[in-house]
């Protein structure tokens, strides 16, 4: 399938030739997913595969007390998406815009994962619910903290 085609009811638009942000890959996804079609269309951080987060020699000090969290979510860059599109008909529905989707094309490739952490190994995390192709490009680790977490609340619990 070719993924630069548009599907009825799909509209573009030109792409700006300004660049407003300096963004710093820190790391990569490592998945068993190599191609958009394997992707699932949400992860699942139960059942899913486990997947590598590799994070580049400069910012490993920065995992230090990630541990302390069951939940992470992780901003990516959806490097193979295209950016041009402003409506999109999803599979089987009607167009809607870009705005309404999960989609991953959009004007700045963006995505978030919640994930399971399920452990830390010599600069690189262990997750379950990645949904995203391999060696994409990581952009920022935050935690998350839920109320459903005995790790997260024994670690860091709320301030009150």
């Amino acid at each position: 399938m070719d993924w630069q085609a548009t599907r009825p009811g799909e509209t573009s638009a030109a792409l700006p030739d300004r660049r407003d942000a300096h963004l710093v890959f820190i790391g990569r996804l490592r998945t068993p997913f190599a191609t958009r079609d394997q992707c699932p269309r949400q992860g699942d951080a139960e059942a899913g595969p486990v997947c590598r987060v590799e994070i580049d020699d400069p910012w490993r000090g920065a995992l230090a007390g990630i541990e302390g969290f069951a939940w992470l979510d992780l901003l990516y860059w959806m490097h193979q998406a295209r950016r041009d599109l402003v409506t999109q008909t999803p599979r089987g529905g009607a167009p809607l815009g870009t705005f309404a989707l999960r989609s991953p094309v959009r004007p700045n490739p963006i995505a978030l994962s919640r994930v399971r952490l399920l452990g830390v190994e010599d600069g690189a995390l262990l997750v379950r619910g990645l949904d995203c192709l391999d060696a994409t490009p990581l952009l920022d680790i935050k935690p998350h903290r839920c109320s459903h977490s005995a790790v997260d609340r024994q670690r860091h619990p709320d301030p009150a």
